[in-house]
């Protein structure tokens, strides 16, 4: 499956949730432009997108929180599957973007790729619902109820490697860059 396609699916259900876009690699914000307001970009953050959901979970229950995070960015955190678990946040969706590689440092590949279940992980850690997509059909008739799932859920999405794809965007387009703080205040304050 294509990251762009998988992001377009994941725009069109967003409905009112707060979306964490953790921006190792690259991401496609001109297929999110719809409502950038509830976007929070989180530059520089590799390793730490799961663990400022949980806490925006934890701060807003009544909002439905989806982070996209990396499967390179979980390495460095998978500490944070047994925490989220363990707080069980009803209203947290953990996606993961499935592609192998590091793509926001050249393609390099990550440990042990392909051989490794993130999926099988927060299960075994405790997330109350698992998914696993690697066909975008499946995914867009899925993926209401893998975002909507009374949670912690997990949403791995095995997409193709795209290591060459077009420079990193800093921020969204249309929106001033601003530190991580800043971004998450205001997008708490707006919604």
């Amino acid at each position: 499956m294509k990251l762009i396609e998988a992001f377009q699916t994941i725009e069109a259900l967003q409905k009112d949730s707060i979306m964490i876009v953790c921006q190792e690699g690259r991401v496609p914000w001109e297929s999110l432009a719809p409502n950038l307001d509830l976007y929070i970009p989180f530059v520089g953050s590799m390793g730490k997108g799961s663990s400022l959901a949980l806490g925006i979970a934890l701060a807003r229950p009544d909002r439905r929180v989806v982070v996209l995070d990396g499967d390179g960015s979980l390495l460095m955190n998978l500490g944070s599957l047994v925490t989220i678990a363990g707080k069980s946040p009803k209203n947290l969706c953990h996606m993961v973007v499935e592609n192998g590689i590091y793509a926001g440092t050249g393609g390099q590949p990550i440990p042990n790729a392909g051989k490794t279940s993130f999926t099988g992980m927060a299960k075994a850690a405790g997330y109350a619902a698992t998914y696993e997509f690697d066909d975008l059909e499946e995914f867009s008739i899925k993926a209401p109820e893998a975002m909507y799932t009374e949670g912690p859920v997990f949403v791995s999405l095995k997409v193709d490697p795209e290591p060459e794809m077009r420079p990193m965007a800093t921020r969204p387009l249309g929106r001033p860059m601003r530190q991580g703080i800043y971004v998450v205040r205001d997008t708490l304050a707006a919604s």
